[in-house]
């Protein structure tokens, strides 16, 4: 490790504690099914194990800014992967349901923690000039894991337990744990830091009420039912006054006036958008495999392995390019990609062969890789330093709203369109459902259109501030200049 710069150690270490949390994360969403048999509960009380953690992690990520900044980000990050890890090894002894979801519960805090302050910790590492390539190293482990992660915890039941499901966080999280002791510095607390505890009332109950009422939703009755109807008004309420109280205060949890800079807010639209797409592809490509060409859950795990090792690639190079070029090109061309991809995909058929699958799904991998941690990393970079906890947790709590909001969304789409197209048409349900995918596509499709101009916009945005930074450098090169010139000629007087 001696010979890897100190830099490159913090993103192999928040790179672990990343992955180990958004694989275990997506591990567990194919195994449902089997927790209902082991628990002998229904879908609904099982749904909690995932519901909890998107829960937990959403209601603690716009704390992690003040957090970091009143005892230090690194051993908040400790903390959060220790308790990580604490509720993984508690989770695989439940003895209950509710023991479980409890330590679920845990996870999500864990997680809620640590998510925000990995690209903190990153841009703290490095210089702006750098961050590019560093959040595209970093950022494979976030795009990657939800892809392979539900082939592996497919695996996992069918060869073994449902408790290896929890311990296999254990290796690459005491590791992480590990390296982030040795190799994270201190960093620097903010002195006569106030909480803002209203602020942190209404967003908590704000995030939590939405979060909580998308995780109720699969079907159109559900959001029928009164109770997600409350919990979305309650969502909505609290979030407006969560707004109304942050533009007040002196010292907000989260300062919204980062909003008011364009380069950072057309870049949470990119990654919005890019969170929908993706998680719409995850939840209707294997309904696709399974439900229409009958395939099983390891054909459906390798469409996916294409598109994670191509994201992690062209990450990799749209990091570089976003160092050299700036996000115009690179994020517009990503996004352009991304939309084809999933455009083509809503025009497949009964009789289209599985390699034609593989090919756009991998397709949308690369767009993925060239759009998704370009744009945020310079969205990221547009705002003052002293904001980039605070960026990094409303980026990521936006993107699990906008992510839980697609899925919804989707769920409910093929739903409602499969039984519509076989009472009319009277369609077999292979047919049925496959226009509903296909119709889900193209709509995703629309939405990563329409990003298209969010990806050009960022490009001039950052071009621009890119200026005035560097007109304001030379200006003050050029006062630093001349006072060392007045100096001299003083100097020269004086003797």
């Amino acid at each position: 490790m001696a010979k890897i710069p100190q830099k490159w150690l913090v993103v192999i270490t928040v790179l672990l504690g990343t992955f180990t949390i958004i694989l275990n994360n997506s591990m567990l969403n194919p195994a449902v099914p089997h927790l209902m048999n082991v628990f002998e509960a229904d879908a609904v009380a099982t749904g909690w194990v995932i519901t909890i953690f998107m829960v937990t992690m959403g209601m603690i990520m716009p704390l992690t800014g003040f957090l970091g900044d009143k005892f230090g980000k690194k051993q908040l990050y400790i903390a959060g992967l220790t308790l990580f890890i604490l509720g993984s090894i508690l989770g695989s002894l439940s003895w209950d349901l509710s023991s479980l979801i409890f330590f679920r519960g845990l996870q999500g805090v864990g997680g809620g923690v640590m998510m925000p302050l990995s690209l903190a910790l990153i841009f703290e590492a490095f210089p702006k000039k750098e961050r590019g390539l560093a959040t595209g190293v970093w950022g494979i482990a976030a795009m990657m894991a939800p892809t392979i992660g539900p082939t592996l915890g497919g695996v996992i039941i069918e060869m073994g337990s449902w408790e290896w499901l929890f311990l296999f966080n254990i290796p690459t999280g005491v590791l992480g744990l590990v390296f982030s002791i040795i190799y994270l510095k201190q960093t620097e607390k903010v002195p006569n830091i106030r909480f803002d505890r209203w602020g942190f009332l209404t967003v908590t109950l704000g995030v939590g009420s939405m979060l909580y009422a998308l995780g109720r939703v699969s079907e159109l009755d559900h959001l029928r039912d009164w109770t997600n109807i409350s919990l979305l008004l309650l969502g909505l309420v609290s979030l407006f006054l969560f707004v109304r109280i942050e533009n007040q205060v002196s010292q907000p949890l989260l300062d919204l006036s980062i909003f008011k800079i364009p380069a950072y807010t057309y870049s949470v639209w990119v990654a919005m958008i890019s969170s929908i797409s993706l998680f719409g592809g995850i939840f209707l490509l294997p309904l696709l495999i399974q439900q229409v060409y009958g395939l099983g859950a390891i054909m459906t795990g390798l469409t996916f392995l294409p598109a994670a090792l191509l994201t992690g690639i062209f990450m990799t190079i749209g990091g570089k390019l976003l160092d050299r070029q700036g996000p115009a090109a690179i994020v517009t061309t990503g996004l352009t990609i991304v939309a084809v991809g999933t455009l083509l995909l809503g025009f497949i058929g009964m009789d289209t062969a599985i390699w034609v699958i593989f090919l756009l799904n991998a397709v949308r991998g690369i767009g993925m890789g060239l759009s998704t941690m370009p744009a945020t990393t310079a969205g990221m970079n547009s705002i003052p330093e002293k904001f980039v906890s605070r960026g990094s947790a409303m980026n990521n709590v936006l993107r699990q709203m906008s992510s839980a909001l697609g899925i919804v969304f989707v769920s409910i789409y093929f739903e409602v369109r499969r039984a519509q197209v076989m009472a009319s048409n009277g369609q077999s349900i292979e047919e049925a459902s496959l226009t509903a995918i296909t119709e889900g596509f193209m709509i995703i499709a629309v939405l990563a259109f329409l990003s298209i101009p969010a990806g050009i916009l960022l490009g001039r945005e950052y071009k621009k501030q890119n200026e005035r930074e560097a007109t304001i450098g030379g200006d003050q090169d050029e006062n630093e200049s001349n006072k060392e010139g007045k100096q001299r000629d003083m100097r020269g007087h004086a003797r």
